[in-house]
């Protein structure tokens, strides 16, 4: 089964935490915090914005603003505004794109 997000959201696979620190000592699986790197999946097409700078009447006076992250793309993330989905016996990650802080390259 696919995920095909809509507005904003994006899916992205984790990337598994650290087995061990920098010293060599493993970490146990209870001390390994969330992941904040993943892979983007999936992305969907953006979202519509009111155009503050226009009349009052938001609904006429949206503004398109597409997804700027793609496929592909090693990303960093809140932790903490993510929700957790299974599919296909594997753990992902959807976010809205204003939670992605950054592209990693």
């Amino acid at each position: 089964m696919k995920i095909k997000p809509l507005n904003d959201w994006v899916v992205i696979q984790p990337v598994d935490a650290e087995e061990k620190t920098a010293g060599g000592l493993f970490i146990p699986e209870k001390a390994k915090e969330k992941p904040q790197v993943g892979v983007v999946e999936a992305v969907g097409p953006g979202r519509y914005k009111a155009d503050e700078d226009k009349g009052k009447d938001k609904k006429k006076d949206k503004k398109f603003i597409p997804t700027e992250v793609k496929r592909g793309d090693k990303v960093l993330y809140e932790k903490y505004m993510i929700s957790d989905i299974e599919v296909d016996g594997k753990t992902v990650v959807m976010v809205r794109e204003e939670y992605i802080l950054g592209v990693l390259e």
